[in-house]
């Protein structure tokens, strides 16, 4: 496989800055589980102002697709990010969090059946049976896990469940969601051929009003950062919150993550970007495990080994022997 400076570029922005934001979210996750709206109200703002000069030329560059075509493509995309960080709140666990949202390729196969009209290989069934069982494994066996407590919730395991519950519907709604606007990010592109960056930039652009309505929340964490540990930056001799500097490194972190994955999806076939974002994903599950010494047993285990191997299978990297179609021809 012959890859351009400009892939070999972007899979290693892929791997370095969705690892690093991974591991920038979960320190800020374990200081403040309930700054989701300040972390996605953070990353829209920086990637905005990014591409505001970069891309849009401080508003001189003229748009291929129309502010009408954005309008949907940036309320999924809104309500997927404030979803996946927001779940945090109700005590799901990081490494749970990454094996639900490592389920995509399911929720695209349901979508594209039914939107797109595609039908699929035995071998991909057979992986997506794989992928559920290996998620509802994770999910039944991360269900003790609930490590914390939910903000002025005080009471009982009964209702620690039901808010565990609760954030894992939310991410399994940001799946669905997310696959769909993958979909009609697709169609867009069809018709208007690929633009990832202006795509890139109105997705956090258009959004922005909408965090107005949360300002209560976002200032109260904001608030809390101040108030908590502080660290001592070396040569200037200055305290800074130690949450803002984690969240600097997030916003960092997650502007290289995404334009990678823009960029890598113009650059490569979409069996290869999807292998790269799987072996991601995979890599950021095992380093969350080791370094935060998350609870994961023998079970955890298995069902992200389903997950990883069914992946692969869907991406046809491993095949399915085909015997009997063999015998079929012989005949």
């Amino acid at each position: 496989m012959n890859l351009s400076i400009r892939a070999i570029s972007a899979i290693c922005g892929v791997f370095l800055g969705c690892c690093s934001g991974v591991v920038f979210l979960e320190l800020l996750v374990k200081l403040d589980p309930g700054a989701g709206n300040l972390i996605t109200g953070a990353q829209f703002a920086f990637i905005a102002l990014e591409g505001f000069i970069f891309t849009s030329k401080f508003g001189l560059a003229q748009r291929v697709i129309s502010l009408r075509d954005y309008g949907l493509l940036v309320a999924m995309f809104f309500l997927t990010s404030v979803c996946n960080n927001y779940v945090f709140k109700f005590n799901v666990p990081m490494t749970l969090h990454m094996i639900i949202r490592g389920g995509s390729l399911i929720s695209n196969m349901c979508l594209g059946t039914l939107i797109l009209k595609r039908s699929y290989r035995l071998s991909q069934y057979i992986s997506v049976l794989m992928i559920s069982v290996g998620i509802f494994v994770c999910t039944y066996f991360s269900s003790p896990d609930l490590v914390g407590k939910r903000e002025n919730l005080d009471n009982g395991a009964e209702t620690d469940t039901f808010w565990w519950l609760l954030g894992v519907a939310l991410l399994v709604l940001a799946l669905f969601v997310s696959s769909y606007m993958g979909i009609t990010q697709e169609l867009l592109y069809r018709r208007h051929g690929k633009c990832a960056r202006e795509a890139l930039y109105y997705t956090h652009l258009l959004p922005l009003p909408a965090f107005l309505l949360m300002h209560d929340d976002i200032r109260t964490h904001w608030l809390l950062a101040f108030a908590g540990e502080s660290y001592q930056l070396p040569l200037l001799g200055v305290a800074v919150p130690l949450i803002l500097l984690y969240l600097l490194g997030n916003v960092l972190a997650q502007h290289l993550c995404i334009s990678s994955v823009y960029t890598l999806t113009t650059e490569c076939s979409s069996l290869t970007v999807t292998l790269i974002l799987t072996l991601r994903k995979f890599i950021s599950l095992v380093f969350s495990i080791m370094y935060f010494r998350n609870p994961f047993t023998w079970w955890h285990w298995l069902g992200t080994a389903l997950v990883f191997v069914g992946t692969l299978m869907f991406a046809n990297v491993i095949r399915v022997p085909k015997w009997k179609n063999q015998a079929v021809k012989r005949e």
